[in-house]
């Protein structure tokens, strides 16, 4: 008999997405299962919505159906299923699969459902850590050597990382990892692989256990490390220090330590991205006639020509001065915000001056406050 369409048979059109596949199948699974419809076709139809998920689930699988229909998996056509539905082989060129992997997934663990211990026994890398470093503005600008005092988890020397000495294949699950166990649900029984409780999943044991990581195969140890700061990195910037983290699990590489980065403001100088901002205090004559200043910048000094006239808040752009980029030859600009401070505490002789200047009239000569008395005389 011609196979029917597996699209067909779960009831979905061919632009129905995982979820409405998925949720097909979990009700047409429920509908037709031996356990709980006794109709005599209700195996064959079980049969057929799972062999039509095992296909349409499988992103790869349903591209190449999508393309050549039954035809690509005819090769062992007519396969069975066996163990009362407790095992699915497939008859169509796929690897065996346990039924309690594809329910599992469908309906979740309350079928008690658990996968094997693959991923117990695999080596895997070890946890990345991260530390925090406090660094002052000028560490930060310019670059700098720090050393760190870190605890991190590395592999037990005194049994290399395996927990125990004496090692023996796991008398339970036989260097397995996995113990098949038979669960009872509303739809049956059904034969369902779990990690072996005695090994933990790793398919051996040991005689005794290490005392000096106490089976962990790893320990704490506090290590000192030396850091080197670019310049030109700000707070929360992050650099790498590759496999300086946790030691890894089975024998897989250690994880990588970040370090961040937390820089502490500065009284004078104002950073925003690679440039630097700083306020000049200069005083209310100063501002009127000119004059030059020294400036002190992070590094080194400048002479800065102010004109006559300077107003409060004129910028003055020196480049090149700032913060430089990280890893690299450029660098930003440093500004001088001009501050005029006006005084508050006058002694007699200058408070003369000052009342002897108030009877020239300079109004004239600002642009802002003769517009000012225009607008106010209509």
């Amino acid at each position: 008999m011609a196979k029917r369409d597996y699209y067909e048979v779960l009831g979905v059109s061919k632009t129905a997405d995982d979820k409405e596949i998925k949720s097909a199948f979990r009700r047409l699974a429920k509908q037709y299962h031996p356990d709980i419809n006794k109709d005599k076709d209700a195996p064959e139809k079980f049969k057929e919505v799972q062999e039509a998920y095992e296909v349409l689930s499988d992103p790869q699988k349903r591209k190449t159906y999508d393309q050549f229909g039954h035809a690509a998996f005819e090769n062992n056509a007519g396969g069975s299923y066996g163990g009362g539905f407790g095992g699915f082989s497939s008859g169509f060129g796929f690897d065996d699969i346990d039924l309690s992997d594809i329910l599992s997934g469908v309906f979740g663990n309350g079928f008690g459902f658990s996968s094997s211990s693959s991923k117990t026994t695999r080596a895997r890398k070890g946890n990345d850590s991260l530390y925090k470093l406090n660094l002052t503005f000028m560490e930060a600008v310019y670059g700098c050597k720090k050393d760190i005092t870190v605890d991190v988890y590395e592999t037990c020397s005194s049994c290399d990382g395996k927990g125990g000495h004496g090692e023996a294949t796991c008398s339970r699950c036989h260097g397995s990892g996995t113990v098949t166990e038979e669960s009872r649900t509303m739809f049956g029984s059904f034969m369902s692989k779990t990690t072996c409780p005695e090994c933990g999943g790793i398919g051996k044991t040991y005689k005794e256990q290490c005392s000096n990581c106490h089976g962990n195969g790893r320990v704490k140890k506090r290590k000192t490390l030396s850091v080197t700061v670019p310049a030109g990195v700000d707070t929360g910037n992050q650099i790498r220090l590759k496999e300086k983290g946790e030691a890894g699990v089975n024998g897989g590489p250690n994880g990588d330590l970040y370090v961040e980065f937390d820089v502490s403001n500065h009284q004078v100088f104002k950073r925003n991205g690679n440039d630097i901002y700083m306020e000049l205090p200069i005083n209310v004559i100063e501002a009127t006639l000119g004059c030059k200043k020294e400036v002190p910048l992070m590094k080194g000094s400048i002479i800065l020509n102010i004109p006559e006239g300077t107003q409060n808040g004129e910028k003055h752009k020196i480049k090149g001065k700032g913060v430089p980029y990280i890893n690299s030859s450029k660098t930003g600009d440093l500004y001088i915000i001009i501050k005029v401070v006006i005084p508050t505490k006058l002694d007699k002789k200058q408070r003369e001056l000052f009342n002897e200047l108030s009877k020239t009239n300079l109004d004239d000569n600002n642009d802002f406050i003769t517009k000012f008395k225009k607008f106010f005389k209509r």
